[in-house]
């Protein structure tokens, strides 16, 4: 079932968003080589509990840390530990989630640590800004497959691959709600786009191949060739005036 949401459960969200803002603030200074995935976890939780917010991660499905940390190739859903240190060179996607006042946000970044390759820079910038190209067709009366549609296309042109086995979602009250948002897909499909809706929408992009692997852990994805990957997130209401970006200032 699809949830519609008010114009102020949409507001609750939004100041679940600004904690989010504030982590990502807060990590572009902290993420440097010699940092322990824990590090960014406990950092990231400390923040939403000095706002009296919950992880949205923490203990979901059994999930153990407030952050998923994934480096390199790790896709998405990468267990934060002390012995895993950033290093100069890697890009890390950071998945973080706040939980307060009865409703859920969702976001996630990718971070360079220390200097990266080019190729590198250029997979982080075009999966970001093919966010805000999907997000140009999230306007009433569209479907959702028009943003799949646009974030796979400006992908593509840039010669890297979406990754297709994970989706963006609905989030409310509960972290994960229907629909489901692929990031791939012909235009003009699935749930019509209303006021009131609203998605989390998070291209996961690959410098090689799109297929991937789940690990022996039962949660961290990696990409099926080992190339790099990287992920980039906003919660977004769709509202009258247009799509809003509730995870952004």
């Amino acid at each position: 079932m699809i949830y519609l949401k008010s114009s102020s459960e949409i507001a609750i969200m939004r100041e679940n968003g600004k904690i989010l803002v504030e982590i990502f603030e807060k990590l572009r200074e902290f993420i440097k080589p010699g940092v322990s995935t824990k590090d960014v976890d406990n950092l990231v939780e400390n923040i939403i509990y000095s706002h009296s917010a919950v992880p949205s991660f923490k203990n979901y499905r059994g999930f153990p840390a407030a952050a998923c940390v994934s480096i390199n190739e790790e896709v998405v859903h990468g267990i934060p530990t002390a012995s895993r240190v950033l290093e100069d060179g890697d890009i890390v996607g950071i998945d973080v989630g706040a939980f307060k006042n009865g409703f859920h946000a969702d976001a996630a970044r990718t971070f360079a640590v220390g200097e990266i390759s080019a190729e590198a820079k250029k997979l982080i910038d075009v999966t970001e800004q093919s966010f805000f190209e999907g997000i140009k067709a999230a306007s009433i009366g569209n479907r959702v497959s028009d943003i799949s549609h646009a974030i796979q296309k400006y992908v593509e042109l840039h010669g890297f691959g979406v990754i297709r086995d994970m989706l963006g979602h609905g989030i409310g009250r509960s972290l994960h709600e229907e629909p489901s948002v692929p990031n791939y897909g012909p235009p003009g499909k699935g749930v019509k786009l209303r006021a009131g809706l609203v998605l989390a929408i998070e291209p996961m992009v690959s410098e090689g191949d799109y297929r991937i692997v789940t690990l022996h852990d039962g949660w961290t994805t990696v990409t099926k060739d080992g190339k790099l990957s990287a992920h980039y997130e906003n919660t977004v209401a769709i509202t009258p005036d247009g799509v809003s970006v509730l995870t952004l200032n």
